[in-house]
C-alpha cells in the first residue's frame, strides 16, 4: 500500500462527494414508519432500577425499609455498601442508579419519635430516568412514613447533571447519533455507487490495491465526522450549556475509534449488496436506528425485555453513549470507560476487516 495512491483515492471519492449534493441530503431523511415500529418494541416502563443500600442502621426497621424499596417492582438491590468511601465509586462506575443510605440511628430515632432522615443520592447523567427513580423513592419513602408515623425525612442529592436537565443527557448521546447517519447514508453508498455506475471497470484497470480503494473512500468521510463531532461538541457548549467535564483529548480519541467502526461498517454494507437501494437500507436498520432506540439515548436499556438488552451488546453506539455521557458529565477517565473503549476497538477492527474482505476488484 502507497500512500499516494491512498490519497489520490481519497481526493476522488471527495470531488465524486461535493458533485452528489444529494447524498450528504439522504443523511438527514428519517423513515417514520420505521421509528414508529422500533418505537412500539420498546418498553417506556422504568422498573427494576439498580439500588445500592449503605444500611449503616442494620436494625428491623432499616430492613424494612429496604423491603418497601424492593417489594415496590421499581427498585431492585444490587450491592449492598460497607462504607461511604463506596457510594462516589458505586455511582461513577455505574454500578447503581441510585444510593440509599440509612443512618446507624435510624431506628432508635424512629423509636423516640423525632425525625429519622434517610439519604438518597442519584445518578443524574440519565436525566429522564433520574426523574422518575427520585419521584418513585419519594413516593416509597412517603409510604413508609405512613406506616411508621411522620419521622421519616428523606434528604435527595442528584450527583452529575444536579438540575436534571434533558439537554445534558441528549446533547452527548446526539454525538454517536450524527456519526451513525453518516453511515448509515453515506458510506453505504460509496462502493455500490461504483458498480452501479460502471466505473468499477476503470477503477479495476488501476494498480490501486483494495486496501488503497477501501481506506482512501473511508478518509473524506471520517473528516466530515470529525467536522461533525467537532460542532455538535461545540454546540453542546456553547448553546445549550452542557458541562464537559472530562478530557477532551480521551473524547477526540474515542470518538475517532466510534467513527472508524461506524464508517467501516458502512463500506462492508456497501461493497457486499452493491447496490445503493439495498445498501442505505440495510446500512439505515443497523447503524442509525439502533443507534437511535437501542443504545440507551433515548430509552433507558435497563427497562427493555430481555431479549432487546442482549441485543444491545453488539450495538457500538451503546458503548459511545456511555463514554460521552460518563466524559461529559462525570468526568471520568480510561481507568472506568475501558471496557467501552475496548468494545469499539474491537468494532472498528471488525469492520474494518470485513470491509476489506467484501471488497473485490473483479468485474464478474
Amino acid at each position: 500500500m502507497t500512500w499516494r495512491r491512498l490519497w489520490a483515492v481519497a481526493r476522488k471519492e471527495s470531488i465524486q462527494l461535493r458533485r452528489d449534493p444529494r447524498s450528504l441530503a439522504l443523511a438527514f431523511a428519517i423513515p417514520a414508519l420505521l421509528l414508529v415500529l422500533f418505537g412500539y418494541a420498546i418498553s417506556l416502563d422504568v422498573r427494576n432500577l439498580d439500588l445500592a443500600v449503605l444500611d449503616q442502621s442494620r436494625s428491623e426497621a432499616s430492613r424494612r425499609l429496604v423491603s418497601t424499596f424492593t417489594s415496590s417492582g421499581y427498585f431492585r438491590v444490587v450491592a449492598q455498601l460497607e462504607a461511604a468511601a463506596e457510594v462516589a465509586t458505586t455511582l461513577e462506575r455505574g454500578r447503581a442508579l441510585l444510593v440509599l443510605t440509612i443512618p446507624p440511628d435510624f431506628e432508635h430515632r424512629l423509636a423516640g419519635g423525632g425525625g429519622a432522615p434517610v439519604q438518597i443520592l442519584l445518578d443524574g447523567s440519565d436525566a429522564n430516568t433520574a426523574t422518575i427513580a427520585r419521584n418513585y423513592a419519594q413516593a416509597i419513602v412517603a409510604g413508609f412514613q405512613g406506616a411508621a408515623g411522620p419521622l421519616v425525612e428523606p434528604r435527595t442529592r442528584i450527583w452529575y447533571n444536579e438540575t436534571l436537565e434533558s439537554r445534558n443527557t441528549i446533547v452527548p448521546g446526539l454525538i454517536a447519533v450524527i456519526m451513525s447517519i453518516i453511515a448509515a447514508m453515506l458510506t453505504a453508498l460509496t462502493i455500490a455507487r461504483e458498480w452501479e455506475r460502471g466505473t468499477m471497470e476503470q477503477l479495476a484497470a488501476t494498480p490501486v490495491r483494495r486496501s488503497e480503494v477501501v481506506l482512501g473512500k473511508l478518509l473524506p468521510y471520517v473528516a466530515i465526522g470529525i467536522v461533525d463531532v467537532v460542532a455538535a461538541v461545540l454546540a453542546g457548549r456553547l448553546v445549550f450549556d452542557v458541562p464537559l467535564r472530562g478530557s477532551v483529548v480521551l473524547l477526540a480519541g474515542l470518538s475517532l475509534l466510534f467513527l472508524v467502526a461506524a464508517l467501516s461498517w458502512g463500506l462492508f454494507v456497501s461493497a457486499a449488496l452493491k447496490s445503493q437501494l439495498l445498501a442505505t437500507q440495510a446500512a439505515l436498520l443497523t447503524t442509525y436506528l439502533p443507534a437511535l432506540l437501542l443504545s440507551g439515548f433515548i430509552f433507558s436499556i435497563a427497562a427493555m425485555p430481555l431479549t432487546l438488552q442482549l441485543a444491545t451488546l453488539i450495538v457500538p453506539a451503546r458503548y459511545f453513549v456511555a463514554i460521552t455521557r460518563g466524559i461529559f458529565l462525570k468526568d471520568v477517565g480510561l481507568a472506568v470507560l475501558w471496557p467501552e473503549a475496548l468494545a469499539l476497538l474491537v468494532f472498528a477492527v471488525g469492520a474494518v476487516g470485513l470491509a476489506l474482505r467484501s471488497f473485490r476488484k473483479q468485474l464478474a
